[in-house]
């Protein structure tokens, strides 16, 4: 089956006409596994006109499939199913990347059940094996193990977490081709969008400093002087998963493995014990700071610098001394 079968697909998912920078990690990740296969990197854009496809191209694809229209303005996932289906079948991509955004958690799926093969989800790596086959690598049992996955049916679909990988570097010299394709449209509107009650105003995962709270946050107000902190530094606030559930604020903030993935320049975990969960996105951190009155609190483990005492007193001290500075 696999003699069948060519190639690396990317999905390039957009958003009002913005390719997502997931696509840029996932290219530069095909274009390792494809050189190993000796195979092209594809990359399919379903979107209305006018969206930079050559910037794929720049980025490390061979083709760009460009599925033209105002019907991929809104994000539904039949549509996208039906087009992106029609030209898996055509194609017939050995490997099939996806980003695991909301978007490509909801879609892949889908996908993979109406091509009839299998689906890693949110691999944190993807290497080719003696015998030419993915291996698709991501945690299990509470992160507390590598899985090493293989699938037997072709292509191969794994979707991936952003900033997993990096970016890979663009170069306009770079030469492709874009093939514009019509799209198949339903004959009845499936979903349609009344009004957005809410529109993320920060993207945590491009943040260059995060100073995140945990446990050791008493109460929501006490937030105020973590904003003051970040904000000083020029960054934005994180948060752990248990201060989330608690409503101290928006899961947009979260960090972990059931939040947002982050590697920023600065990573300051105030009051955080260092669960495997937390840890899982932000360990890839440049440089880690760690407040936390207990000594043996799992951050350590992995802090470039640690302050073993009260977030309440450590804080406001560096919150002075920085505007001392100023």
């Amino acid at each position: 089956m696999k003699k069948e079968y060519n190639g690396v697909l990317v999905f390039a998912e957009q958003k009002k006409g913005q390719i997502h920078k997931v696509s840029y990690e996932l290219l530069g990740k095909a274009r390792k596994l494809a050189d190993k296969l000796n195979a092209p990197v594809y990359s399919v854009l379903l979107g209305q006109g006018g969206i930079k496809a050559e910037e794929l191209i720049y980025r490390g694809a061979d083709k760009v499939f460009y599925i033209e229209d105002e019907i991929f303005n809104e994000p539904e996932e039949l549509v996208y199913k039906i087009n992106l289906v029609k030209l898996v079948d055509k194609i017939k991509p050995e490997i099939f990347l996806i980003g695991a955004t909301s978007l490509g958690r909801s879609l892949a799926p889908r996908l993979a059940a109406a091509l009839n093969t299998g689906l890693t989800a949110d691999c944190t790596g993807l290497e080719i094996d003696e015998d030419g086959k993915l291996i698709q690598i991501r945690p299990a049992f509470s992160e507390n193990i590598l899985a090493h996955i293989k699938t037997d049916t072709y292509p191969q679909m794994s979707t991936v977490r952003y900033k997993e990988f990096n970016e890979s570097e663009r170069n306009d010299q770079n030469k492709g081709e874009i093939i514009r394709i019509d799209a198949i449209k339903p004959e009845n509107e499936l979903v349609k969008v009344i009004s957005e009650l809410k529109e993320q105003e920060v993207n945590i995962s491009d943040a260059s400093v995060i100073v995140a709270a945990g446990k050791g946050l008493r109460k929501a107000e006490d937030f105020t002087m973590i904003k003051e902190l970040a904000d000083l530094l020029g960054g934005l606030v994180g948060a752990t998963r248990s201060i989330v559930d608690d409503g101290f604020i928006s899961k947009d903030f979260q960090v972990g493995y059931s939040g947002n993935r982050v590697k920023p320049k600065i990573y300051i975990a105030c009051g955080i014990s260092g669960a495997p969960q937390h840890l899982a996105g932000m360990k890839e951190s440049e440089f880690i700071v760690a407040i936390n009155t207990d000594p043996s609190a799992p951050i350590f483990n992995i802090a470039d610098y640690g302050i073993v005492d009260d977030m309440y007193k450590v804080i406001p001290e560096l919150v002075n001394n920085i505007k001392s500075r100023m």
